[in-house]
């Protein structure tokens, strides 16, 4: 090979590798929270590797939801949800289920009301295959996180919104349910 051809060789490959799109690869979260979670499958860029899990915004009970670092300890991070009746409850808390009570808030879509199974803002549906969580009257949207984090004390968090399923990357609309 020639020196031409060398350098001609590694101008391309440093072309290419300017232009297609570089393939993040999945990177799981270490869960240290005992109980009942819904996490992101991915660590999706957690300092501490804790993962994100639909958590109360503050501390203890809230009426406001969004995305947190998966405490080690922290009973405002514990949900469960039920196929059957599609409701996503708080473990923590009696007789409170997560909710799109908020659909004008950009930030704040998501809350915490009392449970109520003929509420259709309550009721979510899981795909096992894709790993998507969406409205159960609108499958084509998606429970999915913001793409900034923000620092929440020794941890961090992110708005929880619904988004079109189709415009998500999968990092940001995957959820594992932990019982």
């Amino acid at each position: 090979m020639t020196n031409s051809t060398t350098i001609y060789t590694a101008l391309i490959a440093i072309a290419l590798g300017l232009t297609i799109p570089q393939v993040s690869l999945a990177e799981a979260p270490t869960i240290q929270t005992q109980g009942p979670v819904i996490h992101l499958a991915d660590n999706l860029g957690e300092e501490a590797m804790l993962g994100w899990c639909i958590d109360t915004e503050g501390r203890g009970l809230s009426d406001q939801l969004h995305a947190h670092s998966c405490k080690p300890t922290g009973d405002d991070v514990l949900f469960t949800f039920t196929a059957d009746s599609g409701l996503i409850q708080s473990a923590t808390y009696a007789d409170v289920c997560m909710a799109y009570n908020a659909p004008n808030s950009s930030e704040n879509p998501f809350g915490l009301v009392a449970c109520d199974a003929t509420d259709d803002a309550q009721l979510f549906a899981y795909d096992d295959t894709s790993m998507e969580l969406s409205l159960a009257s609108d499958p084509s949207q998606c429970v999915t996180v913001a793409p900034t984090i923000d620092d929440a004390g020794p941890f961090q968090s992110r708005d929880l919104i619904l988004a079109a399923c189709a415009d998500l990357d999968p990092a940001f609309k995957q959820w594992v349910i932990q019982e």
